[in-house]
């Protein structure tokens, strides 16, 4: 490398755009893509990329390779594979905790080495709430082994997590900067790091068996007990009562009101159905208007009913004459949903999103980080991990469901849409990984025939199809990818090599730079996310590699697999997917956390040096 590098205007450009993503995610002023996306123009308009390269990105092989495997997970959850898995993970385990614990957590992580970790756990979450719910153990004993399954498990491909997606395009950007005489770096093989994978794992699922399961709080309280669901609500957030019938009067004060200014009132109950006219629904809108002879349909305490009706002049009717069907538990019911991290939702409340007249949802109750709201929750804005209580129709909830902006942690009555083509998805999920195994083709071009595949045969529609991508994640991902490449390009990254080994010397054993890189992307995922991380860290340390005479390839492995090191914090999506539901806190985590975090780097380090 060239030890005469002096710091140029663009890399100063470069690493003040580095600063300004750090900064910008941690502050969440505008969300993570946007950002991105901010930081993607930036570059184009500075000159860093050139003009023809700064939105090639978006047709990356990391890019195409996250479409085509949320396409491929959403076929399989189409056709109801993981009830079937539910139902034998229950047949094997025969009720056993610690093997229903083993043996579902090894179940998704092997699963999230071919789909993306967040994807898994949003198919997983109601598998193990219906297990929950039939052994009676709660879902703060089940979740987290799970989750850590899942992370560690998305280390056995290339496939396996957004780092390693990108560690190959990382690798071919670093061939077009790389000193004359050095050996082009060749990006990796699907099941390259297996081992890696495998070794974690495993790891993973002993550490849960002997020992995070000690440490871990046992709150055997903590979490959802489906089969429980009326005395659940009632005590987890003061959902409670039957439900009534309340007929509005000629002389009652709410004749011309609307259903929001209705519920506005004080004392007012949980008002969850109403009959004008002859249209009786669930979930009215709040601009609905109450008429005389309007049936409300409302939920609460008989006494505080009889107090609201007399206030109010309603005639209350404890006999569901015009609300039976709609209120019968197979058609509908109370569910609980989280909101992940990549949902559209953030940043917006109920009113602003409609869920009533939208998708014919009533929003009861928030849990944010513990803390419990039913009143003026209206106007409240969606947070990542936030529990969100729902009163639907179940068909109207899963259909709400399929935009993944929320993920229903209840188990609730719902028809597997095309269980007869199962074996067809199989079929398509095996043999686009065979053909990317295989070699004969690219990547990405094996998981984009699948996902063809899978419209092909009918599993899915086009329009599913579209649903099933995340395009918060594509955009993040795609925006993202440039800022790595100008890195390399303007010698920023080999800049910062100098300097770091001047001041620490080239005789540091490389397992030493390895382990301070590994522990680098590990900090900066933990503030802008595993792809950030990535992008910025992984030209860094091939540099450093070169620089000390180590093994790049090695290098950039450890920093992509360390990315993904993050048994921390929320600021892991699949962490925050099920904090919620399970009620961890920060120090839950932290507890359990901290020593799988330095086994994954130390296992990681051994692993990786063992195969180069």
């Amino acid at each position: 490398m060239d030890t005469s590098l002096t710091l140029t205007r663009d890399m100063m450009l470069v690493l003040g755009l580095v600063g300004f993503t750090i900064v910008m995610f941690m502050i969440e002023r505008i969300r993570a893509d946007a950002t991105a996306l901010v930081v993607l123009v930036l570059l184009g308009l500075t000159g860093l990329v050139p003009a023809n390269q700064l939105f090639d990105g978006f047709s990356g092989n990391a890019v195409i390779a996250v479409i085509a495997t949320m396409i491929l997970g959403a076929g399989l959850d189409r056709t109801g594979a993981l009830n079937r898995v539910a139902v034998w993970l229950l047949r094997v385990s025969k009720g056993m905790e610690e093997r229903l614990i083993l043996l579902t957590s090894a179940l998704a992580g092997l699963m999230s080495g071919f789909m993306q970790n967040p994807s898994v756990m949003a198919l997983f979450l109601p598998v193990v709430s219906r297990l929950s719910g039939r052994t009676g153990l709660s879902l703060s004993r089940l979740l987290l082994p799970v989750a850590a399954a899942i992370v560690m498990g998305g280390g056995l491909t290339m496939i396996g997590n957004s780092p390693l997606m990108l560690l190959n395009d990382l690798l071919v950007a670093a061939n077009r900067n790389l000193p004359s005489g050095v050996a082009t770096l060749e990006p990796l093989e699907m099941f390259a790091p297996l081992p890696v994978g495998l070794a974690l794992l495993l790891v993973g699922l002993g550490y849960w068996r002997w020992l995070g399961q000690r440490w871990f709080a046992k709150a055997e309280d903590k979490g959802v007990a489906p089969s429980r669901t009326q005395s659940y609500f009632a005590r987890a957030y003061g959902i409670e009562g039957d439900v009534y019938e309340l007929t509005v009067t000629a002389e009652s004060p709410l004749v011309g009101m609307s259903v929001g200014e209705a519920e506005a009132q004080r004392d007012a109950p949980l008002l969850l159905a109403l009959l004008s006219g002859n249209e009786a629904r669930l979930a009215p809108p709040a601009d609905q208007m109450i008429w005389v002879g309007s049936v409300l349909g409302v939920m609460g305490p008989r006494e505080a009913i009889q107090d609201y009706a007399q206030k109010n002049l309603l005639r209350m009717s404890a006999r569901l004459r015009h609300f039976a069907d709609l209120f019968n538990p197979s058609r509908s019911g109370i569910s609980e949903a989280v909101i992940p991290p990549t949902s559209s939702f953030l940043g917006k409340s109920q009113s602003q999103l409609q869920l009533r007249k939208r998708f014919g949802i009533s929003l009861l109750a928030i849990n944010r980080d513990g803390q419990v709201w039913r009143e003026d929750i209206r106007k409240m804005s969606f947070k990542a991990g936030d529990m969100l209580v729902f009163h639907s129709i179940w068909t109207d909830l899963a259909q709400a469901s399929e935009s993944r902006d929320f993920v229903v942690v209840t188990d609730y009555p719902k028809g597997e849409q095309r269980p007869q083509k199962l074996w067809w998805a199989l079929a398509v999920f095996v043999g686009a990984m065979a053909l990317a195994l295989s070699t004969l083709v690219p990547v990405p071009i094996a998981l984009m025939a699948g996902a063809a595949a899978m419209m092909l045969v009918g599993v899915l529609n086009m329009d599913e199809a579209y649903a099933a991508v995340n395009w918060k994640t594509v955009f993040l991902m795609a925006c993202l990818i440039p800022l790595g490449w100008a890195m390399d390009s303007t010698g920023a990254a080999g800049w910062i090599a100098q300097q770091v080994l001047e001041r620490i010397g080239s005789d540091v054993p490389h397992w030493v730079l390895e382990a301070a890189f590994g522990l680098l992307a590990t900090a900066f995922a933990l503030v802008i996310g595993n792809v950030g991380a990535t992008v910025v860290v992984v030209p860094m340390a091939i540099n450093v590699a070169l620089a000390a005479g180590g093994n790049p390839m090695a290098f950039a492995l450890v920093v992509a697999l360390s990315a993904s090191n993050n048994f921390l914090s929320v600021s892991n999506p699949v962490l925050a997917m099920v904090s919620g539901p399970a009620g961890y806190r920060a120090k839950d985590l932290w507890r359990t956390g901290a020593p799988l975090t330095l086994v994954y780097l130390a296992i990681v380090l051994l692993v990786v040096n063992l195969m180069f």
